[in-house]
């Protein structure tokens, strides 16, 4: 599974470019042309355009990579499960999965707390800078206030992931309730007596898995289109000012970013996986870059189980377990993210957190991001919940929003780290990690 468009050694001419170099070049491409374009206006007839109108280029391509996402994690996750075979070690492997993931998640939103706390962000800041964030982001704030507002509670949440009609859930891709009836449906195929009618269940969506992967081949080659598309709009409406009053909350988001992979996740993949962490993330870069340029760790699925499998040497049926799962329920970068935008938003509103408070923002974001869909921009509402339960204004949503586009991508890029990161863990413990010894990295 090349999704990359990767070819082998020597295969591929040396004047052409991998898709990965595409990509990079379509990035720093549109952070030059929303740089030098950003304030231009072109006229064409009656029509007025601005660099910001050639979005709807990356929009297009996150609509179909999103169009697979539905199919491709229910088929390979219904298929990982069926095929451990075992219940028993279905039950031993998704219990290590979740652990996993709920620790990593709650390190890193302390991770984060620490941060803001320490560097705090949000004093200082200008008045007038407030001002203007408020009044240019009210919309946004509105919006995610009423979405929040519409969001049931923490019992309701959970008994809404058994869903009352499957047909109804893939339809409108709630991919909880997807994942959970995926997970049910394998494990009864594991404890169907006639073999052969369970494994022609199997082998069909083993079919749809392999035929969804070849749509992302497929949509992959617009990639380097999107991408300069999405971040040369992106600069185009915001401009660098924006960007610049808030540069220090950035940096902490950032940084405790860097750490979380550093530190938790290379020293997991070392210590518990015995894998050297450079192999592990050299392993990864390419699913990381994806995942930064396109800002959806569900729609990276199909080039992080590439590399998980290829690069890392993860079994299918470990990767075909633990990844889409991960992709839904390990959101450690949106989880951290959340935890300094927080801080950030009391210390602009000049509010004290109480210990109390800061132990509800680690429950509450760890609640959040399992529940938070691997599509761009849901750290927003998510952060609203949280926000509405410690008691922070959610006007505060208004002054994230102009850096929220560009630590959508790096929060995204660690979200898709930690899954691959777990991956390795478990094959390792139930001894189906079985790393190249000198790996041709795919792509």
């Amino acid at each position: 599974m090349n999704v990359l468009g990767g070819d082998k050694a020597g295969s591929r001419a040396p004047w052409k470019m991998s898709l990965l170099t595409k990509i990079f070049v379509g990035m720093i491409l549109g952070i030059i042309a929303g740089l030098v374009f950003g304030g231009g206006v072109w006229t064409v007839g009656d029509a007025e355009f601005t660099l910001a109108s050639i979005r709807p280029v990356g929009d297009l391509f996150l609509r179909l990579i999103r169009m697979v996402v539905v199919p491709l994690v229910f088929a390979s996750l219904l298929v990982g499960t069926a095929s451990l075979g075992d219940p028993k070690k279905l039950g031993r492997i998704g219990m290590k999965t979740v652990a996993f993931y709920l620790v990593t998640t709650a390190l890193a939103i302390a991770m984060g707390l620490f941060i803001a706390n320490t560097v705090a962000p949000g004093s200082g800041l200008p008045a007038e800078t407030t001002e203007t964030l408020l009044a240019e982001f009210e919309t946004g704030a509105e919006e995610a206030t009423i979405s929040m507002r519409q969001r049931p509670g923490t019992v309701e949440t959970l008994l809404e992931i058994v869903p009352t009609n499957p047909a109804g859930s893939l339809a409108a891709g709630d991919m909880l309730q997807i994942i959970f009836f995926a997970l049910f449906f394998g494990v009864a195929l594991t404890l169907v007596k006639n073999r052969e009618r369970a494994n022609q269940i199997i082998g069909f969506f083993e079919g749809v898995t392999d035929a969804m992967i070849i749509v992302v081949h497929m949509v992959m080659k617009l990639a380097p289109y999107a991408v300069f598309a999405l971040i040369a709009a992106v600069i185009a409406t915001y401009g660098v000012q924006v960007l610049g009053s808030l540069l220090i909350y950035a940096l902490c988001v950032i940084v405790g970013l860097s750490l979380h992979v550093l530190i938790v996740y290379s020293g997991a993949v070392w210590v518990l996986g015995r894998m050297s962490p450079i192999t592990f993330l050299r392993g990864i870069r390419k699913a990381q870059a994806i995942a930064f340029a396109t800002s959806t760790s569900s729609g990276t699925l199909p080039v992080t189980m590439e590399c998980a499998e290829k690069n890392l040497g993860v079994s299918e049926e470990i990767s075909s377990f633990v990844l889409p799962l991960g992709s839904t329920v390990n959101m450690d970068g949106t989880a951290m993210y959340q935890g300094v935008a927080t801080v950030f938003i009391a210390q602009v509103y000049l509010i004290d957190l109480s210990i109390g408070q800061q132990l509800t923002i680690v429950l509450m974001a760890t609640l959040a991001s399992i529940g938070a869909a691997g599509v761009p921009g849901v750290g927003i509402i998510t952060l609203a919940m949280v926000l509405d339960t410690i008691g922070l204004p959610l006007e505060g949503i208004a002054l994230i929003l102009g850096v929220d586009r560009f630590l959508d991508m790096a929060r995204t890029a660690v979200n898709i780290t930690g899954d691959s990161a777990v991956a390795v863990v478990v094959a390792r413990s139930e001894g189906l990690l079985n790393p190249p010894s000198s790996p041709k990295l795919q792509g």
